[in-house]
């Protein structure tokens, strides 16, 4: 297989006017009007559902890594949750991911962090990626299923109907709070997770790349921030490994398996 390994072929123009649109909105939270504590409330409460329950649980460790099982209804509810952070739908998210540990701080990363600090956080979204028709290669578990092509065809629609109901339900601070705010958030704590920790924080394993355990990242995005041990074990449900890396998507996947929701829980053997 040939991949073409230029980087800054052609700029998204797609992805640039979204990203544009989405910061510009979120600087409406500077007017007064639009303020509210619900309304930050509601920031806040979003900001754990489709980032924490949604990227962080559903579209990472549970469907990219398969490091735990769910029921199906919960695993398309947690996918939905990922689908309304506006990272893009499942499918393109789950196979870019697992190309970047495939080749993880190299040439075909599509995000290597050898290429600099914006560029692993939010530059290369702006590019046409060489790897977008490697996805269904790296999908084939999820590509043909019909609820994740939904996601994958509508995470726009799906957005707008989750700014409706919040029109109906708080008016314009819900809005620009829920929706704008939240997304400017989770997209930049999520896009740490690609940048700061291949660059700041410690490494326990070595993982043949630059990923780091970095806490402050940990901090917002719910455990995602001990990278290093997750690159080391990437199967692995628990990313902090040790017992003061606080991991609260462990302690959700912990939560879920006393339920009898989560099984086949895979953790990672540190004796390797």
């Amino acid at each position: 297989m040939t991949i073409a390994t230029s980087t800054k072929s052609r700029t998204h123009l797609v992805h640039v006017t979204f990203l544009t649109i989405l910061h510009a909105g979120a600087l409406l939270a500077l007017v007064p009007s639009f303020f509210s504590w619900k309304a930050v409330g509601v920031c806040l409460f979003l900001h754990w559902v489709t980032g924490g329950l949604g990227i962080t649980l559903g579209y990472h460790r549970l469907v990219t890594h398969r490091s735990f099982q769910t029921p199906k209804w919960l695993e398309y509810f947690l996918v939905l949750c990922g689908t309304l952070a506006c990272q893009g739908g499942p499918i393109e998210w789950v196979g870019m991911h697992r190309m970047h540990h495939l080749y993880s701080d190299k040439e075909l990363d599509p995000h290597d962090s050898n290429k600099g600090f914006w560029w692993s956080h939010m530059g290369w979204m702006m590019y046409q990626s060489p790897l977008q028709p490697e996805v269904p290669r790296f999908t084939k578990d999820i590509g043909d299923d019909p609820v994740y092509q939904f996601f994958q065809n509508n995470l726009v629609w799906l957005q707008v109907a989750l700014g409706l109901l919040l029109l109906a339900l708080g008016g314009m601070p819900f809005v620009v709070w829920g929706v704008f705010v939240r997304l400017i958030l989770v997209w930049h704590c999520t896009w740490f997770v690609n940048s700061a920790t291949h660059k700041f924080g410690y490494r326990t394993y070595d993982a043949g790349d630059n990923s780091t355990n970095c806490w402050w990242v940990a901090l917002v995005t719910y455990g995602e921030g001990w990278h290093n041990n997750h690159h080391a074990f990437q199967y692995s449900a628990r990313h902090g490994l040790k017992w003061w890396e606080i991991d609260m998507t462990w302690m959700t996947i912990q939560l879920l398996q006393a339920l009898g929701l989560a099984t086949n829980v895979k953790l990672a053997d540190k004796k390797q």
